[in-house]
């Protein structure tokens, strides 16, 4: 098979194993829902996949609920579930919408109710309800996300403008207890940083928060500031909280598959932060020095890097990473490919992108500079211009990304 097959199967293989039934499934089995009502509700990417999972073990067993998902992530009706698609990465009028059913859901129910929260990526924009103006929010968010900030340093300001954020959806559903299943999409697992944790006490303080602020150079309202000097709770006693999946459960997983079509696989990271050009140049790099050598050869990384808006043109950071990486294998028996496990990558319809040792020169005959394309934030575009653009569809998961480099013999 070609590099790009393989690259496809090796996609397939790893996002397989990183689908939250199973794990949702197991942890269910631990859970005592025999009193009170049990109310569902899902907010994040894997939304309604998770959704699907509690639906078919327990059935009418659940009394209502709320689901909320990006765009497109929806594949039907689940029971007596009612399911929204809002905003990501920037909250729209469906996210405080589906926020606000929420939040009506789990009024009013008492110490012998209990309900089920499965959280994922994404639901720091998707599950919402702020406390500032829309117009506001809206700013900061695409503020924070052009200037470079990791998901942590994000999260840590959103979860103090938000009414839900920051353990705060927690004590809303208070008497009732929160039994949560939490699928990672942050290294290291930070279950206060997931979502901006709703249901886990948060461990910032408005010292990180005011920190990050300045470090950035944010345009605050003075209700910002006011609302950044506001501590968010610090302990929860009415939650039990289960975590599974993570990017590491999606490069074993890649590892296996690399190694069924012959590759001497490793694993460079499972924590992979830094910017998605530099990534792209780091892997690029290891081609160069691993060239020649005779052998079959596959390098793997998982994490989640960061762009750095330059530019106006259009793409995300595993399109950047790929792209990045094709000027330094140019020429080689190589190929890299970079994927967001969501199945789409920043604001685009492709879940990431593909080059081999060609692409450059396959995009210099049509007059396209690598570099120009990078400096303006459109690898879309030049990647569909070589064939280099990975689409996946949603997958109903979200562990992060992986990025592969292979190297033939």
């Amino acid at each position: 098979m070609s590099a790009r097959e393989n690259a496809q199967k090796i996609i397939t293989a790893a996002l397989e194993a990183a689908m939250p039934d199973t794990a949702v499934r197991a942890a269910l089995q631990e859970a005592d829902f025999s009193q009170g009502k049990l109310i569902l509700i899902a907010a994040g990417k894997a939304g309604w996949q998770m959704a699907k999972a509690a639906w078919d073990q327990l059935g009418s067993r659940i009394d209502g609920g709320v689901v909320v998902t990006k765009y497109d992530h929806s594949k039907g009706p689940l029971g007596n579930l009612v399911i929204y698609e809002a905003g990501h990465p920037v909250p729209d009028a469906n996210s405080f919408r589906a926020t606000q059913a929420a939040i009506d859901a789990v009024s009013g129910l008492s110490r012998q109710d209990t309900v089920l929260f499965l959280l994922s990526g994404g639901g720091s924009a998707l599950f919402e309800k702020p406390l500032i103006p829309e117009e506001d929010l809206n700013r900061l968010t695409k503020e924070l996300l052009s200037c470079g900030a990791d998901i942590v340093e994000m999260n840590t300001i959103r979860k103090r403008l938000s009414a839900v954020k920051g353990g705060r959806f927690a004590q809303l559903c208070a008497p009732a207890k929160v039994f949560a299943i939490v699928l990672s999409d942050i290294l290291g697992d930070p279950l206060d940083m997931i979502a901006s944790g709703p249901a886990y006490p948060d461990s910032s303080t408005c010292e990180d928060a005011l920190r990050i602020a300045r470090k950035y150079g944010l345009t605050l309202t003075q209700q910002m500031q006011q609302l950044l000097a506001q501590e968010t709770p610090k302990t929860l006693d009415n939650v039990q909280t289960h975590i599974t999946g993570s990017v590491r459960q999606l490069c074993i997983a890649a590892k296996k598959a690399c190694e069924e079509f012959g590759y001497e696989t490793n694993i460079l990271t499972d924590r992979l932060c830094c910017t998605a050009r530099d990534a792209g140049v780091f892997l690029g790099n290891i081609a160069g020095y691993y060239a020649g050598s005779g052998r079959k050869l596959a390098f793997l990384a998982g994490g989640e890097t960061v762009v750095r808006l330059t530019g106006k043109g259009v793409g995300g950071r595993n399109q950047e990473v790929a792209l990045a990486g094709a000027e330094y294998i140019a020429g080689l028996n190589a190929a890299l490919f970079s994927i967001g496990s969501d199945g789409t990558d920043g604001p685009t319809d492709a879940a990431g992108g593909y080059v081999d040792g060609t692409t450059r020169d396959v995009l210099k005959t049509q007059g396209i500079s690598i570099s120009d394309v990078l400096q303006n934030n459109d690898a879309y575009h030049a990647l569909e211009r070589c064939g280099g653009l990975i689409k996946t569809g949603a997958t109903g998961t979200n562990v992060n990304d992986l990025s592969v480099l292979l190297l033939e013999a």
